[in-house]
């Protein structure tokens, strides 16, 4: 109290007040920063997969939108309010890289998402590693990305090989003279990863591949490989990369008259985008799949207590239906959120165990993680493009019709 008095008389009483109430401000900001809890999103928001990063942010916007609305994540017997840092690495993937480790150093989040794509992810895993983040990735499918059995990454994705594989009965059924397959791969992780994981269940069901290639990253002009793909006389085409690439190659197929029973392409028909730009005719038959379609019908725990119950939200919140690529991001969010909420703290080693444990119920279907990290508890749909629109035909409990071939 003495040194109190003497310094208000040696600062004065109205610098005393002011300092005090300055002090109360600080206090009262630290105490509400205490309430918040910070995550950050590294994402391609400009460059050629800025149409994915766009679908991200609207995915994790509908999900901190909601959980703020319900008064916050519950962590013990308190609700703490969300908030998202999102940094642009302009498509570039050492610059996401840097992007992570800023928004851990710099912008001190508590958790973090990966960015987008399994090659990304995998880079920036060495940062969640390093600075012990507990961190979700929405969109790493690829088993290299948690071959090293990272700590603290954790994706929603099942691996590629369960994304196509059940495509190949169906395809065998309906088409008794399928013989000869061929690929067309975006030189990316992801797309790559894909390519193996199909030529393999393609060998082990006594398929031919009769041509399999890689495309550049960059690249524009893909009339010479296509010419070569055309003179395969494939049964069966596989294309893979992402949304531009596929409307790309699309374009120049059928410049070059180049069909056959079945096309395949990933990642692009799973967006409405994709039909919209190749149109109704250029996208008629196209089989694709993806982890999530509006389609399936699951209850959950989470913020939007069902698949219903997420599909209203969003449409009202942006007035269109989500997609997978929405959902995927959202859904990394909520897996986050009920880690935080089982651990009932958001000290990040508890909330890593949390997420090693978890085994959830969510609109987006079961998430529950195996030794590595990698969700392994439900069944990506698979789909081909009718009319404009999307027909499951796989699995059954969605299911909306059967295969049906094009012509070669």
């Amino acid at each position: 109290m003495t040194f109190a008095f003497r310094d208000f008389r040696s600062v004065g009483w109205s610098a005393a007040v002011a300092a005090l109430v300055a002090g109360t401000m600080v206090s009262a900001a630290q105490a509400q920063a205490k309430d918040v809890i910070k995550f950050g999103a590294p994402l391609p928001l400009t460059g050629a997969l800025s149409p994915e990063a766009l679908k991200a942010k609207q995915g994790f916007e509908i999900w901190m939108e909601m959980v703020n609305k319900a008064g916050g994540i519950k962590v013990g017997d308190r609700k703490m309010k969300v908030e998202i840092a999102f940094v642009d690495y302009q498509s570039n993937t050492p610059k996401a890289v840097q992007a992570a480790e800023g928004l851990i150093t710099q912008e001190k989040v508590d958790f973090l998402f990966s960015p987008h794509g399994s090659g990304a992810a995998k880079a920036a895993s060495n940062v969640s590693e390093k600075y012990k983040v507990p961190t979700v990735a929405a969109t790493a499918s690829s088993t290299q990305v948690f071959d090293q059995k990272p700590r603290y990454l954790f994706g929603t994705y099942t691996p590629n090989e369960t994304l196509l594989a059940p495509l190949f009965p169906i395809a065998k059924r309906d088409l008794p003279s399928l013989k000869k397959v061929a690929i067309y791969t975006r030189n990316d992780l992801f797309p790559l990863a894909l390519s193996q994981a199909v030529e393999q269940t393609a060998k082990k069901n006594g398929l031919d591949i009769v041509f399999n290639e890689k495309y550049a990253i960059t690249a524009l002009d893909h009339s010479s490989a296509l010419s070569q793909l055309k003179a395969a006389a494939p049964d069966w085409i596989f294309v893979f990369g992402y949304t531009n690439d596929n409307l790309m190659i699309r374009k120049q197929m059928i410049d070059q008259r180049l069909e056959a029973p079945l096309i395949t392409m990933l990642t692009g028909p799973s967006y409405p985008e994709f039909v919209e730009a190749a149109g109704v005719a250029g996208s008629e038959n196209i089989t694709g799949a993806s982890w999530w379609d509006a389609a399936v019908r699951y209850t959950s725990e989470d913020v939007f207590g069902s698949t219903e119950g997420y599909i209203k939200a969003f449409k009202d919140k942006f007035g269109i239906v989500p997609d997978y690529g929405h959902a995927s991001y959202t859904v990394a969010a909520v897996a986050l959120q009920l880690a935080i909420e089982k651990a009932g703290t958001t000290d990040r080693e508890k909330v890593r165990d949390a997420l090693a444990s978890l085994d959830a119920k969510t609109f987006f279907g079961p998430i529950k993680f195996n030794e590595i990290g990698q969700a392994n508890s439900y069944d990506p749909p698979i789909f081909q493009l009718r009319d404009g629109k999307t027909v499951v035909l796989y699995p059954e409990a969605t299911k909306q019709g059967d295969l049906r071939l094009g012509v070669k």
